[in-house]
């Protein structure tokens, strides 16, 4: 039987990669979007997986667009969250718009995207529920209240729910990437990148196949033992 995915933020950075690598492996994949019609569009010729739009941040949409899936696709028993933004400032200047704008995609979308599926990956005795926070989420970063707040949240919210999902076969896990080399982080000035770099004890950044590669072992049944596991891929970046 071939199990279904989805990908939140799956048309873009560590998404795509994570989309393309869940397809190669032989399953089902869905990727959702949040905004950027031209780029999903690119991403779907190319790979030949579907996409679909919604927001997370809203429960409606994603229960709307979660049942569209399942209907296309069938079953949905690989759930990643990976889709999240950022809204930085200091917080001083910080405004409650982008403290909201944050929290509402970054961890309440994660509830809004596991909550639908939840019921059925229990009927069904099988669920994967795996989550992409972040470095920041684990150590907190100036300037990110917001996204590390965000980001530590989707930690508890594994490990509690990975203790209600253990006896009905279901894994929730989580996966804090540190720098990575997507689009966004590439953009920066290369003297920023290069004292990013300097503070990565392997010596370069990581690449979006790399969390992709976590991302395939937390989703397989050889992996049914890890549950309310936190992977740290940073490159020793942060020990945690």
């Amino acid at each position: 039987m071939t199990r279904t995915a989805i990908v939140t933020g799956g048309s873009r950075g560590i998404g795509a990669s994570i989309s393309v690598a869940l397809k190669k492996a032989g399953y089902n994949v869905a990727a959702n979007y949040a905004g950027n019609d031209e780029a999903a569009a690119k991403f779907s010729h190319e790979t030949g997986i579907p996409v679909y739009k919604w927001s997370v941040g809203d429960y409606d949409a994603c229960a709307a667009g979660l049942s569209k899936v399942e209907a296309d696709l069938g079953p949905i028993d690989i759930l990643v969250n990976n889709a999240g933004i950022t809204r930085d400032s200091m917080f001083h200047k910080m405004t409650r718009e982008q403290w909201n704008e944050v929290i509402n995609t970054n961890l309440n979308g994660v509830f809004n995207m596991t909550h639908p599926l939840w019921s059925g990956m229990r009927d069904r005795r099988f669920g994967r529920v795996i989550t992409i926070s972040s470095i920041n989420g684990q150590k907190g970063q100036a300037g990110q209240a917001n996204y590390s707040a965000s980001k530590a949240g989707d930690i508890g919210f594994t490990k509690a729910l990975a203790q209600e999902g253990a006896r009905a076969g279901i894994t929730v896990n989580v996966i804090c990437p540190g720098y990575i080399a997507t689009d966004m982080v590439m953009a920066v000035p290369e003297k920023v990148r290069e004292g990013i770099i300097a503070q990565i004890p392997v010596g370069r950044l990581g690449e979006p196949d790399e969390i992709a590669r976590c991302v395939l072992f937390l989703a397989s049944d050889e992996a049914g033992f890890i549950t309310g596991s936190t992977i740290t891929a940073n490159g020793g970046q942060y020990l945690a």
